[in-house]
């Protein structure tokens, strides 16, 4: 084998690893050397010569698996401390104990501390990008500063936006405004409330996207669902989208009850969701419409000819009962696809493993036909279609010279990997997560011998220690207050699931 010289300006170099590249064949990844350059991918090649008095760091990959880095497509971090909580929680009722609305202002070492752990977890699972569509309620810069702060910190890459709405969340969820008595209406809310002395669009355009920039920071922008936006907030999003050349991430048909609203509501649309995005102009590539269970087949066609894409949240959707999304439908009609691990209280795990392997499964039960091969598809999902649906796909979600070094190490002396048949299907369909060694993000070993590099992991884990009493006190009034609305809540979700929809996303044994 002929050695190849070590690309100019080469500060790292990976050996020896099996590389999964965009081209090659992700069953029998080829044994390839990695040079970094800084923050990019400088070469690559079967075997670049040995160092010599260069001060170029060498990280030995034989025996391990080198991939891009995982994007998670949609999460929020300001639930993390909600892991573990909750169990058979319909999604209506789940926003009552996860969401900002419901509880009293944070303090400023609680928001630092969840944006951490929750920042770790991602990295430690292989994730070097996040899309953090983070509720601040009610919003204050000094907590702003404090995410932007710990991003800066455990060095993880973030594609960041806030989330907003400008419509109540009774106004947006079937039949609780008629059912539950109005003395109980203040104690009902959704994922983004309307904040009272602040144009939070505004605010965050002057402060964020009109700002210098941050490394490994990406802005994007996030209505909470087109259900709680007005037409007017909307048209604003996506003027400012498409002025700054930013993705848009929003909530769409993550349950029953939402598919339902709009039937009830949008009978000028055909009670659609996506017609009524369509009519106000704003489906297009730069949106991303996290969940889109409960989309229908025409809905579908309309996203297709747009561009638009979704990101798809397995592991939440399940646990919730919110169903199972038309994977197979998304992708013959060439829909965009991303992955995502949603909140803590309600995915529990961020971890893309998980993710992958249920998309891959899903897509399986979703039509009895067998169809493509899912593996491949579900690593795409998580690297690939992640990083298009950011506005990053020339920079991130591949091994590529040019791109941005953010990949993920994977120990392969494990029974995982032992027979070696498939490196995707094994990836997708028997790796857990435990495989992961060394996480580089932007060119920097953040994560090596499965710890973080940036910043001590006990140092994190005390600071949540010490924010938990306050985050379990206010959780445990929370959790009162809602057995206090469980009869109408109960009332409520049977009407949602015994009133008649057109299909179904749920399969319910007789």
């Amino acid at each position: 084998m002929s050695l190849q010289s070590i690309p100019a300006g080469t500060t790292l170099i990976i050996r020896g690893g099996r590389a999964i590249l965009p081209l090659a064949d992700w069953h029998e990844p080829d044994t390839l050397d990695i040079a970094i350059a800084g923050n990019e991918i400088a070469g690559i090649a079967p075997r670049f010569a040995a160092v010599a008095d260069a001060p170029i760091e060498e990280l030995d990959a034989r025996g391990h698996l080198v991939l891009p880095g995982f994007i998670n497509a949609h999460y929020h971090s300001h639930d993390v401390l909600a892991k573990g909580t909750l169990e058979e929680v319909p999604l209506e009722t789940w926003r009552l104990y996860a969401l900002p609305p419901q509880y009293p202002p944070r303090s400023v070492e609680e928001v630092r501390a969840r944006t951490l752990l929750g920042a770790l977890e991602c990295l430690r699972s292989g994730m070097t990008t996040i899309q953090d569509m983070l509720t601040l309620y009610p919003f204050e810069s000094r907590h702003l500063d404090a995410v932007m702060q710990a991003y800066k910190e455990i060095g993880i890459r973030v594609v960041f936006s806030l989330q907003y709405a400008d419509r109540k969340g009774l106004e947006t969820i079937p039949y609780w405004k008629d059912i539950f008595p109005k003395d109980l209406h203040p104690l009902l809310s959704s994922a983004a409330e309307p904040e009272r002395q602040l144009d939070l669009l505004a605010h965050f355009e002057s402060t964020c996207l009109g700002a210098p920039p941050r490394p490994r920071v990406h802005w994007a922008l996030g209505p909470s669902a087109p259900e709680r936006c007005s037409s007017a907030l909307m048209a604003r999003t996506m003027e400012l989208a498409r002025r700054y050349d930013i993705p848009v991430y929003s909530h769409i048909y993550e349950s029953r009850g939402m598919a339902l609203q709009a039937r009830l509501t949008l009978r000028e649309h055909g009670g659609s969701l996506i017609k009524r995005l369509a009519a106000e102009g704003a489906l297009d590539p730069l949106l991303n419409l996290a969940h889109s269970v409960w989309l229908a087949r025409d809905e579908i066609d309309l996203l297709a000819a747009t561009g638009t894409g979704v990101v798809l949240n397995p592991q939440g959707n399940l646990k919730m009962k919110c169903g199972i999304p038309p994977i197979r439908a998304l992708q013959d009609a060439g829909v965009r696809i991303g992955l995502g691990c949603d909140n803590c209280s309600c995915s529990d795990a961020q971890n893309m493993f998980m993710a992958m392997k249920l998309f891959a499964l899903l897509a399986a039960a979703s039509d009895p036909l067998p169809g493509p091969p899912q593996a491949a598809a579900a690593l795409r999902a998580a690297t690939e279609s992640g990083a298009e649906s950011a506005r990053l796909g020339h920079a991130i979600g591949r091994i590529a010279p040019g791109y941005k070094a953010d990949l993920t190490v994977i120990d392969m002396s494990d029974p995982t990997w032992s027979p070696l048949n498939s490196a995707v299907r094994q990836l997708v369909h028997v790796e857990a997560g435990r495989g992961v060694r060394h996480v580089i993000v932007d060119g920097a070993v953040v994560v090596r011998d499965r710890r973080l590099t940036t910043i001590d992991e006990d140092e994190i884990y005390d600071a949540v220690e010490a924010v938990m009493p306050g985050f379990r006190r206010d959780f445990a009034a929370i959790s009162e207050r809602v057995k206090r609305l469980q009869p109408w809540l109960d009332a409520a979700h049977q009407r949602m699931v015994s009133t008649k929809l057109e299909f179904d996303r749920i399969y319910i044994p007789f």
